[in-house]
């Protein structure tokens, strides 16, 4: 599998660019041109001058390639079951019926004049487009201090969706209390809120969360505490407040690896992030102790479809002229979308 997958990128050649996100497994990143997170790669995707583009990652990730794509280029995704879990919980009519409830009770306008929206990089194309339209923007983990800046520089508040881990922290790092943050749930009458709270809120946060960061607890951070006095705990910024609290620094799946490259051999680390990246670090680094803040281990289970027989089948299909599995998003998405994209690639 491996000798098939190498001669296909060697007969594609620079016509191809494979780009893989961290918590790919090993057998598929190793292949990647670029490795990255989500934001590290839509740069890379916004620059690659081949025609195809196969992503290892999951569907919204496609979406976003295809968006900052060049005309007459191709992205593919090798396994279309690829999804992503967080991305899910905020489907596009539960948003546009939140925000029509936030003009009703005239927290903004239509055009998003009294509200600045912010979608994380985890959605569908439309929520980005949802956001584009309305002057707000796409962020990640990376720049989503960043991106909150932004934003209150046009508004006083912040429509944060769909990880409210993310914008708790983000928000509370910038010191915003926690009183001045609340939660809208979609199955709720009116996100759960009342008119006041939502008024008095500086930040209105979705009930989305990401299905791996959500599983480590205080406790774990306890526990580890107990166990290997010293050790460092560092977490993604996806992890529930109180067990960011408890870390000793949080940060980006990109500051998560350059804590434990720049730290000198002896040290250790416990984080708390997704297994295949921890595992990777671990063998890269065999000179520091670095293990998972909960040892039950929290695979991304969407990300690991990917296999090598996905990618080899893509790219064979390529050689023979066969596009397989295209990622299209429609024009009229695209529009918002790319507004969205724009505005988190111009800011750091």
């Amino acid at each position: 599998m491996d000798q098939r997958i190498h001669e296909a990128k060697q007969i594609l050649g620079k016509e191809c660019v494979i780009l893989g996100h961290h918590y790919q497994r090993d057998e598929v990143i190793r292949f990647a041109d670029y490795r990255g997170d989500s934001y590290r790669l839509s740069q890379m995707a916004a620059q690659a001058e081949g025609r195809y583009i196969v992503f290892c990652g999951v569907h919204f990730m496609a979406e976003s390639a295809d968006i900052l794509a060049r005309e007459g280029q191709a992205v593919v995704l090798p396994d279309l079951n690829a999804g992503c879990s967080m991305a899910d919980m905020a489907d596009i009519t539960q948003v546009e019926d939140a925000w029509e409830q936030f003009v009703n009770l005239g927290l903004t306008d239509d055009e998003g004049n009294g509200v600045t929206p912010i979608t994380y990089m985890n959605a569908t194309a439309a929520i980005k487009a949802f956001c584009g339209e309305r002057g707000g923007l796409v962020c990640t983990s990376t720049n989503a201090n960043s991106a909150f800046d932004w934003a209150f520089r046009r508004n006083e508040k912040i429509f944060f969706l769909p990880d409210q881990h993310l914008g708790r922290n983000t928000g509370y790092v910038r010191g915003i209390p926690l009183n001045e943050m609340v939660v809208w749930d979609p199955y709720q009458i009116q996100g759960g809120q009342t008119a006041d709270r939502l008024r008095k809120a500086r930040v209105i946060l979705w009930k989305g969360h990401c299905s791996v960061h959500q599983r480590f607890l205080p406790e774990h951070v306890d526990k580890v505490r107990a166990k290997y006095p010293g050790m460092q705990i560092i977490v993604h910024p996806e992890c529930r407040w109180e067990v960011c609290q408890k870390a000793d620094g949080i940060g980006s799946t990109d500051y998560l690896i350059k804590k434990v490259k720049e730290a000198p051999s002896g040290s250790a680390f416990a984080v708390g992030t997704e297994i295949h990246l921890v595992n990777r670090l671990a063998k890269e680094h065999p000179d520091k102790h670095v293990m998972t803040l909960d040892d039950s281990g929290c695979l991304c289970t969407t990300m690991f479809r990917i296999s090598p027989q996905h990618l080899c089948w893509a790219l064979e299909n390529l050689v023979e002229g066969n596009v397989v599995n295209p990622i299209r998003v429609k024009d009229s998405v695209k529009r918002g979308a790319r507004v969205a994209l724009d505005r988190m690639l111009e800011i750091q």
